[in-house]
This record gives C-alpha cells, sequence and structure tokens, in this order.
C-alpha cells in the first residue's frame, strides 16, 4: 500500500533563504510545479545579513561605476581565498557566470546602484553600494591580482538582506511558487531503493489564524533582536516549542523529481558547534533560530557526506573609521596579529586559532583623533556604536609602556612590535606583517590608545560567526552525496547547508553569491531529474 501524501509538487524546496528562493524560480522556470517548505516566514539569514553580493570580472554595476575589473584578476583573487572548497572547474565557472548572476538577480526586482565607497570599511553607510568587502587592496590580495571594488550591496536602508531575499520571493510568488510557511521538515522520505520521494513535516497549516500570527511575531523576535540578545532568542524559542507541540500536525509532502535542502547551517545549535567548532562558541551566532543543522541533519539521515564541518567564519571588523587601516593590531605578548587591513574574517581568523582569542588596536593620539572624526560620516548607526563602546572602554597611557601594562599586554614586547613597526616605515622596508606602505602610519606621540578587539561574549560588542561546512554535493548539479561519492537519488542541497564556494574562506558577500550559484543550479537539477527518469526509460524500451 503506497503512502498517503498530503501535499504534492514536482520540486520540494526546504528552506526559503536566498539559496531557496534562488532554487524555486530556477526550477519553475525549468517548468517544474515547486513548493518551498519554510519553518517560518522566509528570509531566513539571508534577510538578516548585509545583502553583499560578491560579483566581479565587469558586471554591469562595475562598468557603471568606472571600475576595472576581468574575470583573470577576479578568479586569481578568489584562487587563493577559495583554496580547496570546490574545483579550480566550479571556481572558474562562478567566476564566469559571475556579471550573468547580477542581472539574473536584476531581473528579479533585485536593486543594486554604482555608487563606489571612496574608503576601505568593512560596511558602507547608506551613501554607497559598491566597495572592496574582502582583501583585495590588502598585501594578500594584491600579491595575485590588481584590486577591484566587488562587494555589491542591495541598494536599501541600513542592513539590506531583506530587498535581496524580498524581490525574489515576490518574483516567485508570481511565477507561481506555493509557500507552505510555519513548517518544519523533520525527516526526508525515502522508497525501497534509497531515493528521496518526499519529507515530513511538522506543521501549523491549520492552526487558528491568532496561533500563526502569534508565532509569526515571536519567530520575528527570536531572529532579530534575538541575534543580539540570547536571552530574548532562547525565550522566543521555548514558547515557539510550546505553540509546535500544541498546534503542529504531521503533513507528508511528496516531491515527484526532487527535494532541494536550503535550511542553512548550524552555528544556533550549540550543540553542533561545540562537536565541531569549540574555539568559536564565544561569538554572536550570526543566523536565525532555523540555523540549527536541522538541513544537514535531514541529509545525514538519508546517507549523505559532510565536510569541512570544523570550519567557522568569525568576523572582528576593525573599520570603519578608515583611519584604523594606520592602527597596529597586537596580541597579549605585544605580538603583531595581521595586516590590519584585511578582511575581517581574517582576522578574526588569526586572533581565534593563532592568538588564544586576544587583541588590542593601538593607536597614536594623532590617530585617534583622526578616527574619531572620521566616525561620525563613514559609519552606520550600529558601527558608531560598536567604536564608542570600545572607546569608552579603551586603555591610555602617557607611555607604550604604561598603556601596555594597564592593558595586561607584555610592554617589553609591544615596545619591541612598534620599533619594528616604524622602522620599517622610516627606511622603506616592507611592513613586518605585509601591510601596502600606502596604509601604514608611525606609532609618534601619546597619549597612546589600546582598544580591546578580543573574541569573547558581548552584548554591545559581539565577534558575529556563521558556519561554512555542511553536505557534500556534485559540483555540477548540487546533487547530495554519499561517503563512497555516489548521488543520492531525489537529494539536491544549496546554500550553508551545502559545502560551496566560500566553505574554506569568507568575505564579504562570498555566501549570498553561493546562495545564488548553487540554489540555481540545484534548481535546475531537480526539475530536470524527471526528464532524465522519462528518457532512459524510453532508451531502455
Amino acid at each position: 500500500m503506497g503512502l498517503e501524501w498530503d501535499l504534492t509538487a514536482d520540486v520540494v524546496v526546504v528552506g526559503y533563504g536566498a539559496a531557496g528562493a534562488c532554487a524555486a524560480l530556477e526550477a519553475t522556470e525549468a517548468g517544474a510545479q515547486v513548493l518551498v517548505l519554510e519553518r517560518f516566514t522566509g528570509g531566513g539569514a539571508s534577510a538578516l545579513s548585509g545583502g553583499i553580493i560578491y560579483a566581479g570580472g565587469g558586471t554591469s554595476v562595475q562598468r557603471e561605476a568606472g571600475v576595472d575589473d576581468t574575470p583573470e584578476r577576479m578568479l586569481a583573487y578568489l584562487e587563493r581565498e577559495v583554496g580547496t572548497a570546490v574545483t579550480p572547474a566550479t571556481l572558474r565557472r562562478f567566476v564566469d557566470e559571475s556579471p550573468a548572476m547580477i542581472e539574473w538577480l536584476k531581473g528579479h526586482g533585485v536593486p543594486f546602484e554604482a555608487s563606489l565607497c571612496p574608503y576601505k570599511t568593512s560596511y558602507p553607510n547608506d551613501s554607497y553600494y559598491l566597495y572592496y568587502s574582502g582583501s583585495e587592496v590588502s598585501g594578500y590580495g594584491r600579491e595575485v591580482a590588481e584590486p577591484a571594488q566587488r562587494g555589491h550591496r542591495v541598494k536599501g536602508k541600513g542592513t539590506s538582506g531583506k530587498q535581496l531575499t524580498g524581490p525574489l520571493a515576490a518574483s516567485a510568488s508570481r511565477r507561481g511558487v506555493r509557500v507552505e510557511t510555519l513548517t518544519a521538515a523533520t525527516r526526508l522520505i525515502t522508497d525501497d531503493n534509497g531515493a528521496v520521494i518526499g519529507v515530513e513535516c511538522r506543521s501549523l497549516r491549520d492552526a487558528p489564524g491568532r496561533i500563526r500570527e502569534r508565532y509569526s511575531r515571536m519567530a520575528k523576535l527570536a531572529a532579530k533582536p534575538g541575534i543580539y540578545y540570547p536571552p530574548l532568542r532562547k525565550s522566543m524559542e521555548k514558547r515557539l516549542d510550546a505553540l509546535d507541540r500544541q498546534y503542529g500536525k504531521t503533513i507528508r509532502v511528496q516531491a515527484r523529481r526532487g527535494v532541494i535542502v536550503s535550511a542553512g547551517g548550524f552555528i544556533a545549535n550549540r550543540a553542533m558547534l561545540g562537536e565541531y567548532g569549540p574555539q568559536y562558541r564565544a561569538g554572536l551566532a550570526l543566523g536565525t533560530t532555523g540555523d540549527d543543522g536541522s538541513g544537514i541533519l535531514l541529509a545525514r539521515q538519508a546517507g549523505a557526506a559532510t565536510d569541512r564541518m570544523g570550519n567557522v567564519s568569525a568576523w572582528r571588523f576593525i573599520l570603519p573609521p578608515s583611519a584604523f587601516t594606520g592602527s597596529v593590531l597586537v596580541d597579549a605578548q605585544g605580538r603583531r596579529v595581521i595586516d590590519e587591513t584585511r578582511y575581517g574574517a581574517a582576522v578574526g581568523h588569526a586572533l581565534i586559532n593563532e592568538h588564544e582569542g586576544k587583541g588590542w588596536l593601538l593607536a597614536d593620539a594623532n590617530l585617534m583623533r583622526t578616527a574619531t572624526q572620521q566616525i561620525r560620516t563613514q559609519a552606520t548607526w550600529f558601527q558608531r556604536a560598536q567604536f564608542e563602546v570600545m572607546r569608552r572602554g579603551a586603555v591610555r597611557g602617557a607611555t607604550l609602556e604604561a598603556a601596555a601594562a594597564a592593558a595586561g599586554i607584555d610592554p617589553a614586547g609591544l615596545r619591541a612590535t612598534v620599533d619594528a613597526h616604524n622602522a620599517a616605515i622610516a627606511n622603506g622596508t616592507p611592513d613586518p606583517v605585509g601591510k601596502p606602505a600606502e596604509f601604514t602610519e608611525p606609532v609618534r606621540s601619546g597619549p597612546y590608545w589600546l582598544l580591546d578587539v578580543g573574541i569573547k561574549p558581548s552584548l554591545t560588542n559581539p565577534c558575529p560567526m556563521l558556519t561554512l561546512g555542511g553536505v557534500v554535493v556534485d559540483e555540477r548539479t548540487g546533487a547530495v552525496k554519499t561517503a563512497d561519492g555516489a548521488d543520492i537519488s531525489g537529494l539536491y542541497a544549496a546554500g550553508r547547508t551545502a559545502v560551496g564556494i566560500c566553505s574554506d574562506s569568507y568575505v564579504s558577500g562570498l555566501s549570498l553569491a553561493d546562495c545564488v550559484f548553487s540554489g540555481r543550479r540545484a534548481g535546475r537539477s531537480a526539475a530536470g531529474e524527471q526528464a532524465v527518469l522519462e528518457k532512459a526509460t524510453v532508451e531502455g524500451n
């Protein structure tokens, strides 16, 4: 006797962030009937993000802004950042398709603007929407390629992730994509041969309207501001669980062609984070309650292999103000940590994995005055707030030794570092950690400031983190693979549920760009599977 299905579609997408929306759009374009299962109301971590798409090689936005870039330069830089996360052929395809990706997003209503940020920053204010979003201008980037601005910020006030996910979802709706909100996937359903043919869910689809509205409001609070205040998120999660138990019911959804899992990473799952990346537990979980690894675990239950699960991106941004490119970042021994112009994820990785999470920015009196002036015009409101927190908590000293002692830094080590730093500038020799000469500033007169940028739990200056590992997929199709390298029939993955372009090293925009890239790939493949099976059947007869 066959299974009874409550809902049926050709392609079923689990999770409705950027990857899920792109998968749904491509599957629909390929002629499939698509149903999305969304645990909350849609958007996911993508909607909470800064809305940066890493794209280059001569996009229309770059050309309008007068930015000279080529696929060869973009590839050379990304080869250094991406490492072995994907094959050279996949990275080449990602780069070659980059300009067309921006046009595809525009075609679905995603807005961009060619306003070029004139200074180095971690995230531009609302005046600018194209900037250096990685380490392109650092010594690290310049060693391999001439730098170009590739951070395409979706146009919108504040953190503009919703201006990406909103238009994509609206476009999908216009094209007939069905969405079941407040519906959490709990198990993949397989046939006797192990092929994925559907999804079992826990759904509030039949709950009273007032309950659905209450659930949606609490889920929104858990996502944001709950992302910044974990006790609020924990409280909301308890209430959400109670409503799930009381009003949720089990439903089965049939997928005639394939299931695409795009349910995010696992940064919100403290047990999984403790297992794979215990050194990252002091950070802020950059995601929603839904980033609990459930998509990865679903795929694992069906036999999926996982990889790079210990790769976590931790962001310690020291810019803006842009003057801090001339600061000196040191650890507890007074040693230099990294080129201060590097992207925040590289800074965070170095602090956590090489310096016990401890770090201070050294700025002399003149540099600090400049920084205080710049922060007023260069920063968003939350960047100004974080700067003020660091400034108020900073240690000052009339001498380097006095400042070091007050901060708990080895005075002799700091003195040696500053002397080497100043000597390199005076002698015209390379900076000790490879910072380009245009950004180096000698440490001159006091009072000397030491601003704490260490990695530790903090409500006022947290260190955002997200997971980069996930299930292993076929890089041509997005099909999920087993440990022995075989495809799991009917199962695909995209976004941070899967290993992708950014799974070894992250720069702003690379995860969202990979969500678009991998989501579209999975959508096309899942929609086409039935045609492939029918062709094989005909040929077999």
